[in-house]
């Protein structure tokens, strides 16, 4: 009876603890929130909840233009998504909320579905144009959620591995350029379709040319400030970082001011710039999406769910090794997936994180995501509260704060010298990359960049870079005796190294790899000293002679072969094979070149090189390492 019951208690503790543990992985919040320093970390994230809600405000409403939505749309996309990650995000320092990579996502959607009237259009027709389109960005947004979170479920979130960084920084400086071209028409106040389609982003800067002469001065002039005021106090918070206690919010002030001086001077009157306009105030009730909608944007949500969760896991797993703790792919999928459900059911937008607003928060000593739900009580403020001051805000500045977030990712072009440099596979996976999102659109640019990735592994493994290794320093390192003065070769020996699988697609470059650095053909060598051309005849009908050179060939001319470095199990899978037989035998195999170097030296017994006598004076170890002389010693002793 005490054994039944101790039986069952031990089985109640371990689904405790499994529930427990499932619990902790689904709520993040139940793990760091118990251990929140209250008294050292709360002012910290006050202030920092202040600053990057001041700064979520004002990208929430410029980044909705790149949606091709009314601003005040940005509000929800940068509240409810926030609120959402508070519970479920496990990273603890991004800030949630809209991206501009992502918004223009939304955004060529938007446009495809729901594109520009041609001609004049009443006020109606400009209001359900709107309507239509916030549907169309809430329903791809909520699609968005719905790839997320299955991928979440499934515990897929090893998929990032795919999208490397080399093709993201590509995609994003491309789609940095996208932004710039799109915003040109609020700068320029100018009325310009949307293109949607290869070549759309040459299309549109035709159109603009084509009105350039229609340009609104005052808009013009208004941008070209905010844009050089932006990026100088911007360059003074990166230069002097150290010493100011926050960055100076730049934004908030030229936002205050601008919007001061179109309200007090009647720029919407007097110069017909474009402004904000009306904010809707507090939060409008959910809606289902459309199916319809669904259909017809299952690529766009697809794409936009995994370069949202790309580019949020990024910064975040940036920040979790400085702060030194850890995040989870597949909670952050659950997280994101979560967020853009709930924030597209709330007519908002595609969510991730901004590079801009995640240093923000981070830089003015966020230490929890307290400082993110902070910062939604921030928007939450000007939605319910304080939204129509900033009605005469005039959509020019709002493309002008757009466009100077863009600096770091225009910056990337840095990267493709250096990248060059390193591994010229990668390079041009970043350049490929680009011109295809430039030419083709952000969506079948980011299919043709993967596509092209996926092919350079391709390329990696069946054209691999082979190399002639030599000994390094007289022990037992060896390496590519191109980079190496003070080398060692046996004489006789030759180290070739294949850093490849061996399969069907690379037979033949390894082959001819294999030939050009041993420098004859085998079969050849084997033809001259067979007169019987018949005998061979018969051996390659008969399949024991190969046309290309195989191990048979280079041991049937006296070459000794040996392999080294090969994966568990391989030996066993050449026995099933049946490949060993009385040339090919199991003491070719060796565990590290070191040990073939060493079993050729000592085989041949002055045979390769009369200095090499290999005499033991005492007892020693396995462990050589190659002499200057020639000769071998371990660390107790010396072989020569």
């Amino acid at each position: 009876m005490s054994f039944l019951s101790v039986t069952t208690g031990n089985h109640l503790l371990r689904k405790i603890i499994k529930t427990k543990r499932i619990a902790l992985g689904l709520f993040p919040i139940a793990f760091w929130l118990p251990a929140y320093r209250f008294k050292d970390w709360i002012l910290n994230d006050i202030v920092s909840g202040i600053s990057t809600g001041l700064v979520a405000v004002l990208q929430g409403l410029a980044f909705a233009l790149l949606v091709n939505i009314p601003p005040g749309y940005g509000l929800y996309a940068a509240f409810f998504p926030v609120i959402i990650y508070f519970f479920f995000g496990s990273s603890r320092h991004i800030s949630v909320g809209p991206f501009p990579v992502l918004s223009l996502m939304v955004g060529d959607a938007v446009m495809r579905i729901v594109p520009d009237v041609v001609g004049n259009s009443t006020m109606v027709n400009s209001s359900t144009i709107d309507e239509q389109r916030v549907m169309v960005a809430a329903s791809v947004t909520f699609l968005a959620g719905i790839f997320q979170l299955l991928l979440g479920a499934l515990q897929v979130g090893f998929i990032v591995i795919y999208l490397s960084q080399s093709l993201i920084s590509g995609f994003t400086t491309a789609a940095a350029i996208h932004v710039v071209v799109s915003q040109l028409k609020f700068i320029f106040q100018l009325n310009v379709p949307g293109f949607n389609k290869p070549f759309g982003l040459f299309l549109t800067l035709e159109n603009i040319f084509g009105q350039i002469t229609k340009t609104n001065i005052a808009d013009l002039i208004t941008s070209l400030i905010i844009l050089v005021v932006v990026f100088v106090v911007k360059e003074i918070n990166s230069r002097y970082q150290t010493k100011l206690p926050v960055p100076i919010p730049i934004e908030l002030i030229v936002t205050v001011i601008a919007a001061g001086i179109s309200y007090a001077c009647n720029f919407k009157e007097i110069f017909g710039v474009a402004v904000v306009g009306k904010l809707e105030k507090g939060f409008q009730a959910p809606v289902a999406p459309d199916m319809e909608i669904f259909q017809s944007c299952i690529g766009d949500g697809f794409s936009i769910a995994i370069v949202g969760f790309a580019v949020a896991f990024s910064v975040a797993k940036v920040y979790s090794i400085k702060h030194d703790y850890s995040i989870d792919g597949n909670q952050e999928l659950v997280a994101f997936g979560l967020s853009n459900i709930v924030g597209g059911a709330f007519k908002g937008f595609a969510a991730s994180t901004s590079l801009s607003r995640s240093g923000v928060q981070e830089s003015t000593g966020g230490k929890t995501q307290i400082s993110g739900l902070l910062s939604a009580v921030i928007v939450m403020i000007v939605i319910l509260a304080i939204g129509h001051l900033l009605e005469p805000l005039q959509k020019s500045v709002l493309a002008a704060l757009a466009l100077g977030n863009l600096k770091g990712m225009l910056m990337q072009f840095k990267e493709i010298g250096i990248l060059w440099k390193k591994d010229k596979y990668d390079c041009s996976i970043w350049i490929v990359t680009f011109l295809a999102a430039i030419i083709l659109g952000l969506d079948l640019g980011l299919a043709a960049g993967v596509g092209f990735e996926l092919l350079t592994v391709v390329f990696r493994t069946q054209f691999p870079k082979c190399t002639v290794l030599a000994n390094i320093g007289r022990n037992d390192v060896y390496k590519n005796r191109k980079d190496y003065k003070d080398i060692y070769e046996p004489e006789g020996v030759m180290i070739f190294r294949f850093p490849s699988p061996i399969f069907f697609a690379n037979i033949s470059f390894f082959k001819d790899k294999l030939i050009a650095a041993v420098g004859f053909n085998p079969l050849r060598v084997l033809r001259k000293r067979n007169k019987a051309l018949r005998k061979i005849r018969r051996m390659l009908k008969n399949g024991e002679l190969q046309v290309t050179p195989t191990l048979k060939e280079f041991v049937r001319v006296d070459v000794d072969i040996y392999i080294v470095g090969v994966h568990d199990g391989f030996l066993e899978k050449l026995e099933r094979c049946e490949f060993f037989d009385e040339e090919v035998k199991q003491s070719m195999f060796f565990l590290t070149t070191h040990d073939a170097v060493l079993h050729i030296l000592l085989k041949k017994n002055l045979a390769i090189s009369p200095k090499f006598k290999p005499i033991k004076e005492k007892d020693i170890s396995d462990h050589y390492i190659i002499n200057t002389n020639g000769g071998l010693r371990s660390r107790e002793g010396m072989v020569r």
